[in-house]
C-alpha cells in the first residue's frame, strides 16, 4: 500500500479510466447522433470498399478516438482508395507520401527556405500537415525518416528547427506496409507500432463485390462529404465523455497484464496500449448508440488493438508462434467482469 492508502494495482486501473484525452467542450456530440454520423460514413466508404464492414468499423472507430491505423496488406487491395475515401467523406484535406529509402525527415515535416526579397528564411510545411496523411508503405523509409512521425502520432505536433507546430484537427495517419516483400525494408520498431492504435488488413474483396468492383471498370468518383471536420472533432468529444466504470477499467488491466506474464512474450502491451484500448472502447460504445462501455467492447477490440504490440521471444518467434492466435489464448483466459 501507499501512503493514499491504495495498492500499486489502483494506480495501474487509474492509469486507464483517466484517459489523456481532451477536455471536452460544451455542446457535441451525443451517443444517438454520433451513431447515426458513424453509420452514414460507413454507408459512404462501402459505395467504395465493398464487402468490409468490419475494418471499416475499426477505422472510423480509430478515427473518433483520435488514433492511427496502420494497415498490412498486399499491394492492390485499396489502401489508399480507402484513406482517400474517408478524407473525403468527412469534409477534410488528404496527403500521400510515398516513402523510399531516400526519404528525408524534411519531406516530411517540411524545412525552412530562404526567400530572397525579404532576406528571411520562411518555414515551408510538409505535406504532415494535413487532416488525413497516408504514409504509403512506410517501412521503406529509413529509422531516421520514420522517427520523424513519432512525435506527430503521440502527440499531434512536430517540433523542427527549435520551435513546436500543432498540426491540423483533426489529424489521422494511415500507414501502410507490405508483408510479402520484405527487400529492401526496415521493420518498424516497437516504439513506433506502440503508436498506432490499431493494426488492420483489408484483404480480397468478397467474390462478388470483386466481381462489381471488375464491372465497374474505372476508378471511383470523390465521395460526397457527409461530415465536416468539426463534426469530427466533436465526436472525438464525444468519445471522451464516454463512461468507462472501474470494472471494465479493470478488465482491460487485467488482459494487458496477462499479455506480458505470457510465456511466449518478451515484452507485452504497453501503458500506452491499456490507453488505446479503452479509448477505443469508448469509442466502439458510441457507435453502438451506447454513452457507457461494456467488456464486449474490448473483447471485440483485444486482436486490432494489442496483437501488433506484442515482442515474442527469439524461441517462440522462430517456433512460428502468432501474435493473434495469443491474443486470442489471453482474452479467453482472463474472466469477464461480474
Amino acid at each position: 500500500m501507499d501512503g493514499d492508502g491504495r495498492s500499486p494495482y489502483d494506480q495501474r486501473v487509474s492509469i486507464v479510466v483517466n484517459d489523456p484525452a481532451p477536455t471536452p467542450a460544451a455542446g457535441g456530440v451525443d451517443a444517438p447522433a454520433a451513431r447515426v454520423l458513424l453509420g452514414a460514413l460507413r454507408d459512404s466508404l462501402e459505395t467504395v470498399i465493398r464487402g468490409k464492414r468490419e475494418v471499416l468499423d475499426l477505422v472510423l472507430a480509430a478515427c473518433a478516438a483520435g488514433g492511427h491505423v496502420l494497415l498490412e496488406d498486399i499491394p492492390g487491395t485499396g489502401k489508399t482508395t480507402l484513406a482517400r475515401s474517408l478524407a473525403q467523406a468527412i469534409g477534410c484535406d488528404f496527403k500521400r507520401i510515398q516513402f523510399t529509402p531516400d526519404l528525408l525527415p524534411g519531406d516530411i515535416i517540411g524545412s525552412s527556405v530562404f526567400h530572397q526579397q525579404t532576406g528571411r528564411f520562411r518555414f515551408r510545411r510538409g505535406p504532415i500537415f494535413t487532416n488525413v496523411l497516408i504514409a504509403d508503405e512506410i517501412n521503406r523509409a529509413s529509422p531516421r525518416t520514420q522517427s520523424a512521425l513519432l512525435e506527430a502520432l503521440a502527440e499531434q505536433q512536430v517540433s523542427v528547427e527549435g520551435r513546436t507546430r500543432a498540426l491540423n484537427a483533426p489529424f489521422l495517419c494511415i500507414a501502410t506496409q507490405n508483408p510479402v516483400d520484405l527487400h529492401g525494408t526496415y521493420p518498424l520498431p516497437e516504439a513506433s507500432l506502440d503508436r498506432f492504435a490499431v493494426k488492420l488488413s483489408l484483404g480480397y474483396a468478397p467474390e462478388e463485390d470483386e466481381r462489381a468492383l471488375v464491372q465497374r471498370g474505372s476508378a471511383p468518383g470523390a465521395l460526397a462529404a457527409v461530415a465536416t471536420p468539426e463534426q469530427i472533432v466533436d465526436l472525438q468529444r464525444a468519445v471522451s465523455r464516454v463512461a468507462l466504470g472501474e470494472s471494465v477499467a479493470d478488465y482491460i488491466v487485467r488482459l494487458i497484464r496477462a499479455t506480458r506474464q505470457h510465456p511466449s512474450v518478451r515484452t507485452g502491451v504497453s501503458t500506452r496500449g491499456a490507453q488505446h484500448l479503452a479509448r477505443l472502447s469508448r469509442a466502439r460504445a458510441l457507435a453502438r448508440g451506447r454513452d457507457f462501455v461494456v467488456p464486449d467492447d474490448v473483447l471485440g477490440l483485444a486482436v486490432p488493438v494489442l496483437a501488433h504490440r506484442l515482442m515474442l521471444d527469439t524461441r517462440a518467434r522462430y517456433a512460428g508462434a502468432d501474435r493473434v492466435a495469443i491474443v486470442r489464448e489471453i482474452a479467453a483466459a482472463v474472466a469477464l467482469p461480474r
